[in-house]
């Protein structure tokens, strides 16, 4: 089976999104899920950019990857110095990433009026910068930046950009669709006849500027490109990127080559979940393959015939991708896809049990306050286990008290004074923290900490707010997403209010009683 090689673009094409922003601890989260989900290349940064991509690059060399190889970005070298002395170049071998992608100009009205030098220079420029990573033992990715509409002005310069990268030793030609305006057919041609000409592995980069990033990375791969360039979600500049979680089940299960392990492709639907959390965006429902009504049932005759035979208006099945059939409007909706959950508390429970259907209506209730449970999973396990009379009360909290200071500037902007009891022994404390939220969170786990020792080891790592109804102004219900660790698992709980001091605290309260049962015996 024909392998495909899946390049992920999220940490650098997808940062550059409109309203994106990722911390050095939320890249640091996406590669370890990236290279979980079995994707081979990670392109995570431009260290000669901004210090963060280099602080992440300097974090990620205590890191060793299963699957993925981690890849750093960056330009050929300017115009008219020798590439040991240009700054960029210099920044690249510091994060010492075993793969370098380098991007340079193919279209001639970019070489002429954008960076404003001559046709040969640039050629020079492509052909030395590989050379001299070559030189240090880098895999060399070459993104043709513009190739498309470089090749339709002026084809015979375009090809030359691509010899020039051959010659300087490039491991892979990518042919970028940077304005995102080519047109499946003009793909087909122009990347055939790449193809045809160099031995070279070709790859594909394209944008979604005219909604055909995807049909034109997999017209690529139809004429033989190898390589699929893309973001999860589609994320990236302008209207963003080759959508990964559309291409990856589109090459594997439509045109039957091989991108990721079988078994990872039903992670893709979480891990599209997940980023779209650190990312801080709303999940788009409707995407493909992964959204939450990509498999979704209103229609009569549709529910029906689906019942009948999910063939009838289903193209794949949800369960390869990591998603779930939904029968909108139905009593029995969502009964088969969480049973399983529920079973890994009380196998005994059973489809039919009233317990089954009393979940279920209270997952509706939730969900319908503005819940969501994906990337929350330990909510969801204790809400579970409260309607199967299955929870402990590891404590009670009896009274909290937060109090804002003015100014705000500075740390400790708040204090929290907290009332709880432990099997009939109470025990009041007091803590300050940058903000409410971070007061609670101390002032919680002070007081807990007398009976529970081991809360020590736990830390939050993430803390995320969204507005579900923005008409309703600061009235509107707010999701609050809250990710812990103990240093070996990491888990997420979520709560909902209109209150963003209630929401943070439902959220923090099921993250500390998820730790515990993990931990008292």
């Amino acid at each position: 089976m024909k392998k495909i090689y899946i390049y992920d673009s999220t940490l650098r094409d997808g940062a550059q999104a409109e309203g994106i922003s990722f911390s050095v601890e939320d890249k640091l989260r996406i590669v370890e899920r990236l290279d979980a989900l079995g994707v081979d290349y990670i392109e995570a940064g431009n260290p000669g950019s901004n210090p963060k991509d280099l602080n992440f690059f300097n974090r990620m060399s205590q890191r060793r990857l299963r699957h993925s190889k981690l890849t750093s970005f960056g330009s050929t070298r300017r115009a008219n110095t020798h590439v040991k002395d240009d700054q960029n170049i210099k920044s690249i071998l510091r994060a010492n990433t075993q793969v370098v992608a380098i991007f340079g100009k193919s279209w001639d009205f970019h070489v002429t009026d954008v960076i404003r030098t001559t046709l040969e220079e640039n050629l020079n420029m492509i052909r030395e910068t590989i050379e001299y990573l070559k030189g240090h033992g880098k895999e060399v990715v070459y993104d043709a930046e513009h190739f498309f509409d470089g090749y339709k002005n002026n084809p015979e310069y375009a090809m030359e950009t691509l010899k020039a990268a051959a010659q300087g030793g490039a491991d892979w030609l990518v042919l970028c669709d940077t304005n995102g305006g080519t047109f499946p057919l003009d793909i087909q041609d122009i990347t055939r006849k790449v193809v045809e000409t160099f031995d070279i592995p070709v790859g594909i980069h394209c944008h979604n500027d005219t909604e055909m990033a995807v049909a034109n990375s997999l017209m690529a791969v139809k004429c033989g490109a190898v390589q699929v360039q893309g973001t999860i979600n589609g994320y990236g500049e302008r209207c963003g990127n080759a959508n990964l979680c559309s291409i990856i089940p589109n090459v594997q299960l439509k045109l039957g080559y091989r991108c990721i392990d079988p078994e990872k492709l039903a992670e893709l639907t979480s891990t599209s979940r997940y980023v779209s959390e650190i990312a801080n965006l709303a999940h788009n429902e409707r995407m493909p393959y992964v959204g939450n009504s990509a498999f979704a049932h209103k229609g009569g005759m549709h529910i029906d015939a689906v019942n009948k035979n999910p063939a009838s208006f289903e193209h794949i099945k949800p369960e390869l991708v990591g998603n779930e059939r939904r029968i909108l409007m139905s009593e029995v909706s969502g009964r088969s896809t969480i049973l399983s959950r529920i079973r890994k508390i009380d196998p005994t429970i059973t489809k039919e049990s009233p317990l089954t259907q009393e979940i279920i209506d209270k997952l509706k209730e939730l969900e319908h306050r503005g819940y969501q449970f994906e990337g929350a999973e330990s909510s969801f396990e204790l809400m579970v286990r409260r309607k199967l009379g299955k929870d402990k009360k590891f404590f009670t909290v009896k009274d909290f008290k937060v109090l804002a200071e003015e100014p705000w500037q500075g740390a400790n902007s708040a204090s929290a004074m907290i009332k709880v009891e432990v099997e009939g022994v109470e025990e009041i404390t007091a803590a300050e923290g940058d903000g409410p939220v971070n007061a609670l969170d101390k002032a919680l786990r002070k007081a807990l900490g007398v009976f529970y020792p081991q809360l020590k080891k736990m830390r939050l790592t993430d803390y995320k707010v969204r507005v579900l109804d923005s008409s309703s102004a600061t009235a509107a219900n707010v999701r609050v997403h809250i990710e812990s660790t103990d240093g070996e698992d990491i888990w997420g709980t979520v709560g909902v209010s209109t209150n963003i001091i209630e929401a943070s605290w439902v959220a923090l309260v099921d993250s500390i009683e998820y730790f515990l049962y993990k931990t008292v015996k």
